[in-house]
């Protein structure tokens, strides 16, 4: 399978880490699970045709975590993409459990940590994953702790960069004094801004923002007040910062082309 850049390469190119470059507009897999991103999806075939027209589009940054579904967004795109392309960016996430739909909780052991780590190497059939976060800080267990597993992973060559997601830039700093951090992810988006003092922080510093709910969860598609409301929310933040990578996720086809259009101002 070959990615075709046309559409998302558009956007231009950030270097996540300073050795992983991807084209700015990637794709969240958050939405390719049951309700209350809970379970299987309904139609996983469709799921599947998504993924994959993702990649047509050019968008070579693909976003997941092992508590979407759980693990079910991992399968879908081992199922859907696998061989995976060379120059595709599988970045996943751990530290986070699941107890029901709509609810999560933080665990952050070093264990566990380690054990999210070789589920995801095993489900997702990869020797090494490019980018692994950690899916939310976990304030009962030492930052160095958590950090310092993920640090060893690296060490190990099970990792390639570091992420943290739903941090504070003080967060990152203590972060950092024990591991490179590469990236962060964060929501972002036009309704509910988030921290621009982390969007700053990582533009001085070079380090990978990674927009979630760049669309406000859905809130900023089919605005009848203005229809091309999602490709401005997603220019916007492209024009935000050159490091700004938002990550849409979408169960339409249709949604899906015009985001990844978006930073062509043409839907």
């Amino acid at each position: 399978m070959s990615i075709n850049t046309a559409s998302a390469a558009t956007s231009g190119t950030f270097s996540i880490g300073g050795d992983l470059p991807v084209n700015r507009i990637g794709y969240g897999t958050i939405q390719l699970t049951g309700p209350g991103h809970w379970g299987r999806p309904t139609d996983a075939n469709k799921a599947r045709q998504l993924l994959r027209h993702a990649l047509d589009l050019g968008c070579n940054h693909i976003d997941t975590a092992d508590a979407y579904g759980p693990t079910t967004a991992e399968h879908l795109i081992h199922t859907a993409l696998h061989p995976y392309p060379a120059e595709l960016v599988i970045a996943t996430k751990g530290g986070m459990t699941r107890q029901g739909p709509h609810q999560w909780a933080p665990l952050g052991r070093p264990e566990y940590l380690r054990q999210c780590v070789e589920m995801s190497l095993r489900r997702l059939q990869l020797d090494r994953i490019d980018l692994y976060y950690l899916h939310r800080i976990d304030p009962q267990i030492p930052l160095e702790d958590q950090v310092g597993a993920l640090h060893d992973l690296r060490n190990q060559g099970k990792i390639r960069h570091i992420g943290l997601s739903k941090v504070t830039v003080s967060q990152i700093q203590a972060a950092r004094k024990i591991t490179p951090i590469a990236a962060v992810q964060n929501r972002f988006n036009l309704l509910d801004e988030g921290d621009d003092a982390v969007l700053d922080y990582c533009t001085k510093t070079r380090t990978a923002f990674v927009a979630y709910a760049p669309l406000a969860a859905g809130a900023l598609v089919n605005n009848p007040d203005d229809p091309d409301a999602a490709t401005h929310s997603i220019q916007w933040l492209l024009d935000k910062s050159p490091v700004a990578l938002p990550i849409p996720g979408s169960t339409s086809l249709a949604h899906l082309t015009q985001n990844a259009a978006a930073a062509t101002g043409k839907c």
